[in-house]
């Protein structure tokens, strides 16, 4: 028979002094740190207890005493339940200091290296309805917040559409409104769910991976086109046609509508057959005077009038004169290559997926660009000292890896190649910190640009220019 455990106290009048990571906030009691969610530097909060250890303890507000000055009203009515936007409730403008402050101390505590001043977080032009991508995941199991169980109401129809509660696979939160993407997305969202109740469509069943209304992606562009992908868990070809069908007929702004019936435990595409249903099978983003084809399964920054600003501030710090021999590693569907192509004599591009280089080429094709190459395969098997004896001694390298950075036997190549800049963007400044440490021994780092893509929330980009030694 299992202990019952003992319950876990309540802080009364905890002052919360700081912003820590992960978009948490920070107090003190005793020697001990509590890490609190959706609080602001300056309140006093009462904080019941959820996990302690020795020399920390996570925390969540059951009142707030004194509110901080800082403090703002939340945008939206899920804030704090859906977990997506954790600070809606900090001014803007402290919001990109914190993200600045982030970087600094990753660089300063993990790269340990001499580093220039960094300078002020880029802000993005829209803080609202920035994202050109949105999920949304169908449930039979909806989640219901403690205000709703408190309430003694019972709730015997539980179906609904919206985001995943964070740690809790099966557990989704259905939305009334998202502010992160135009408010398309709200209505062909709401569409679905209502016309899947009245036709009597299951939704999925997160546990025994059963039902019929799985998952819907929204992307849309600042070209003015918008695609939905529309996830089945069951092959109903009766019920698929009649629900798109009808979807196409009530949205005529929806310039791509695909399908896919995904029987996995999982709701990742990549390895499915999305079909057509209606309009093209992709939709064009610009940037610049380029155009871009974003499809399906394609990768595009999230924040397209931010990804502008992020690719300048590449450019930038490359430093061309249009006699380069440029690699851009981790190239996905070439967006950066094609962007500085023009600047460049030629532009190598190296990507692990191989529907991303065809893209990639795509892309180029579209635009008339002519000085650019693509070559798909894991980094640490294509960048070797024979690809570069082949492909040419590059000039200039920018990287772009994912969250987790770089191979070791990849920045090894890199210093062996040793190009006379690095131009290194990352979404994940302790990762890239790890890197700029490894980097050292041939590079100094000249510049560091944060840049905000993801505003209310912890996420931050940043951009460093390496100069060889």
């Amino acid at each position: 028979m299992s202990r019952k455990r003992k319950p876990l106290p309540l802080i009364e009048g905890l002052e919360i002094t700081a912003v820590a990571a992960e978009g948490n906030a920070l107090g003190r009691c005793d020697s001990m740190v509590v890490f609190v969610p959706f609080a602001a530097p300056g309140d006093v909060v009462d904080v019941q207890l959820e996990k302690k250890k020795k020399s920390f303890a996570v925390g969540r507000i059951e009142r707030i005493v004194t509110p901080s000055d800082m403090r703002e009203q939340p945008r939206c009515s899920h804030f704090t339940v859906c977990g997506g936007c954790r600070w809606q409730h900090l001014p803007y403008s402290y919001q990109l200091e914190c993200k600045r402050q982030q970087v600094v101390d990753a660089l300063e505590r993990i790269a340990k290296v001499e580093i220039p001043e960094v300078r002020p977080t880029l802000p993005s032009e829209n803080i609202w309805e920035y994202r050109n991508k949105m999920e949304y995941t169908f449930s039979n199991r909806r989640w219901l917040t403690r205000e709703q169980l408190a309430s003694g109401e019972t709730f015997d129809e539980r179906d609904g559409a919206g985001f995943h509660i964070p740690g809790a696979f099966d557990k989704v939160l259905d939305i009334d409104a998202c502010h992160l993407q135009c408010d398309l997305g709200n209505k062909v969202r709401h569409f679905a769910k209502n016309y899947a109740k009245e036709h009597a469509l299951s939704f999925y069943d997160l546990r025994a991976n059963e039902g019929f209304m799985r998952n819907m992606m929204i992307r849309t562009a600042t070209t003015g086109e918008n695609m939905v992908v529309m996830q089945f868990g069951e092959d109903r070809p009766a019920d698929i046609e009649a629900f798109l069908g009808a979807l196409a007929a009530n949205f005529p702004e929806l310039t791509s509508i695909m399908y896919v019936v995904n029987t996995k435990v999982n709701d990742t595409l990549t390895d499915l057959d999305i079909k057509l249903f209606a309009g093209n099978p992709y939709i064009t983003e610009r940037m610049g005077d380029l155009h871009f084809r974003v499809g399906p399964k394609s990768f595009y920054q999230t924040n397209s009038r931010q990804a502008e600003r992020l690719y300048g501030t590449v450019l930038d710090f490359a430093g061309l004169t249009g006699e380069e021999t440029v690699y851009d590693l981790y190239t996905g569907t070439g967006t950066i290559a094609n962007y500085v192509a023009g600047r460049a004599r030629r532009v190598v591009g190296i990507e692990y997926v191989e529907d991303a280089v065809a893209d990639a080429r795509l892309n180029s094709s579209l635009n008339g660009v002519v000085n650019t190459e693509f070559y798909a395969g894991d980094m640490k098997d294509v960048l070797t000292a024979d690809f570069i004896a082949a492909h040419g001694t590059p000039d200039v390298m920018i990287v772009d890896p994912p969250r987790a950075g770089m191979h070791q036997s990849v920045v090894d190549t890199i210093l062996a190649a040793a190009p006379r800049r690095i131009v290194y963007v990352s979404c994940n400044p302790a990762s890239q910190a790890r890197d700029l440490a490894l980097l050292d021994a041939g590079y100094r780092v000249l510049a560091v640009q944060p840049v905000d893509m993801f505003p209310h929330t912890a996420h931050v980009e940043n951009v460093v220019l390496l100069e060889k030694r």
